[in-house]
């Protein structure tokens, strides 16, 4: 029999089970971390789109009159430089809107008869890579002026 003042300390099993443990919770971790850093950046992305929405939803609001003007499709150059305040208002909207979110663009359509406008800004997130996705993400708002 053995006894018990021979045995010292850890033995090599112990401690590689011991670093095997630490190391795959040390991984699991790290995963978590990168989830949430790009949960965190799509929701601020989202809330970009939101503020860039109700932007030019007060643009309409104060030139209520020539609501009609403020149509712009998606995936389309805004206007050329008129001097006009709709025309203005769509430059200045579609630049912040490309400036803000990656490969943004943004579209607006005004229903001026039952007062509607309708919103919709699309974007491209990256994925888990860290490369940008093919899937746009979009971003739809409609209310009534």
């Amino acid at each position: 029999m053995t006894s018990l003042k021979q045995q010292r300390g850890a033995g090599l099993i112990e401690v590689m089970v011991t670093v095997l443990i630490l190391s795959t919770s040390l991984l699991g971790l790290a995963a978590m971390q990168a989830a949430s850093l790009q949960y965190n950046h799509s929701a601020y992305l989202r809330s970009q789109a939101n503020i860039l929405a109700y932007d030019l939803l007060d643009r309409v609001r104060l030139n209520r009159a020539r609501m009609s003007d403020y149509n712009l499709d998606l995936d389309s150059d805004p206007p050329g430089a008129g001097g006009t305040l709709a025309k203005d208002d769509l430059i200045e909207w579609h630049d912040s809107v490309s400036d803000s979110l990656p490969d943004g663009d943004g579209g607006i359509d005004c229903d001026a008869a039952q007062r509607l406008c309708t919103i919709e800004i699309t974007w491209s997130e990256q994925n888990s890579t860290g490369e940008e996705s093919e899937d746009s993400t979009t971003f739809q708002y409609t209310t009534k002026i």
